[in-house]
């Protein structure tokens, strides 16, 4: 590390996120302390599909999602769900996301995510070469549908982005072969599209891995600790807690998802992010999953989780601490159930729901706030698992060299 550079640093948010900028701040020699609210993984990070998936991180903002929601906005049983709230921040935001469900801005948050897709599974094998002890499994993305126009709109977005310059490997499949490769694919799949290159984990055990190796390396991680002010101090960056504990360092990274408003506001950051919150469960399967099953008619993705099969969907906005709302867990299982075959719908465990920080461009929050030393990580939608750890590297090599890479050029937290 440059003797100039930073010794000390706080990451607020115990998420892949943080814990992978923390991992890589300890790579340049900075010595972290990761604090958190509850505790590691207790927000997006836990539930989520556990997809690794360059080749289906897409920007949210693509017109046909505007023209989806808008035919689905109140329905509280479709899988893009707005509550009817007099909340004025949501309803701000979703018309500024709505300004960007263009062509040109999608094109452009296509564009800022390339870097990212391409280095985000080098940047995981160099976590678990290095002593977080998870694995990433590979195995193709199914993608599944009940007719061939359903897959023919997949395999047109999958050209767009090809052109734009990422390279993803795929085949369209007709049901029957959909069915000789996956057995819970059911007779009323018409038509898929068979994504190669792709991974998964179990995204909880990966994110616990993942702090036992920041620990393991020096760093300390501190639940219970929400904070309540950040502010220059002597020498430093003082870190102040709800319970008036203080932590100071030389530099602070605020990576805390959903929650990022109430700290970033105060430190320049103009773009908002909002709780798509997205639910999940398990359930068993009379035969073994070979891999993750994705259903984009219906927005659901399941995953080979502990020897069941995780089902993950939905895109509700809500408050990011709101409880579990049941009939969204309905809504997921009445979906999939005419698209899966071999599945005890009854079974179900782990219940779940979690928060995903979405931004209204489709572009992360990357980079350094208008209050020197203080930076900011979040906004990464439905993809910072996927993204999590090359986030965490380039932004370390930012903070400790004070150049920024050409990979966060686009994602300025303070545009």
């Amino acid at each position: 590390m440059d003797i100039a550079g930073p010794r000390t640093a706080v990451v607020i948010g115990a998420g892949v996120v943080g814990l992978s900028t923390a991992w890589f701040l300890q790579e340049h020699g900075v010595e972290v302390t990761v604090v958190d609210r509850r505790g590691v993984a207790a927000g997006a990070s836990w539930g989520n599909a556990g997809y690794l998936s360059p080749g289906l991180a897409i920007p949210l903002n693509e017109p046909g999602v505007l023209r989806y929601g808008l035919r689905s906005l109140l329905d509280p049983g479709a899988p893009l769900h707005v509550p009817a709230t007099p909340d004025p921040g949501l309803w701000s935001f979703l018309l500024r996301f709505a300004a960007n469900c263009t062509w040109r801005s999608w094109g452009r948050a296509v564009r800022a995510n390339l870097a990212f897709n391409e280095e985000c599974l080098e940047a995981f094998d160099y976590l678990t070469s290095n002593g977080v002890e998870a694995p990433t499994i590979e195995a193709p993305i199914t993608a599944a549908f009940e007719t061939e126009r359903q897959a023919a709109a997949l395999l047109h977005e999958l050209k767009r982005i090809n052109e734009s310059g990422m390279r993803i490997e795929y085949a369209a499949l007709t049901g029957d072969e959909l069915r000789s490769r996956v057995p819970q694919i059911s007779t009323q799949v018409r038509a898929g599209v068979r994504l190669d290159g792709q991974r998964y984990v179990d995204p909880g055990r990966f994110t616990h891995a993942l702090a036992e190796s920041v620990t393991a390396r020096g760093g300390t991680i501190r639940s219970g600790f929400e904070v309540m002010e950040i502010r220059p101090a002597l020498n430093g960056i003082l870190v102040r807690s709800t319970g008036d504990e203080t932590i100071k360092a030389d530099v602070v990274v605020v990576a805390t998802g959903a929650w990022l408003n109430r700290l970033g506001k105060e430190l320049g950051v103009r773009v908002p992010v909002r709780a798509g919150r997205g639910y999940s469960f398990t359930v068993p399967t009379d035969k073994p999953v070979p891999g993750p099953i994705y259903l984009p008619a219906v927005r659901v993705a399941c995953t080979p989780y502990q020897g069941k099969l995780r089902v993950a969907g939905t895109m509700e906005f809500r408050g990011p601490d709101d409880p579990l709302v049941q009939r969204r867990i309905d809504a997921i299982i009445k979906s999939a159930r005419p698209l899966l075959t071999g599945v005890d719908w009854n079974g179900i465990t782990d219940m779940w729901v979690g928060p995903r920080p979405v931004s209204p461009d489709g572009r992360p929050l990357v980079g350094a706030t208008r209050v020197p030393g203080v930076f900011v990580a979040g906004g990464h939608g439905m993809w910072g698992l996927t993204h999590g750890p090359v986030t965490g590297r380039a932004l370390a090599e930012q903070i400790v060299t004070g150049k920024q890479p050409a990979a966060l050029w686009d994602f300025d937290p303070t545009r």
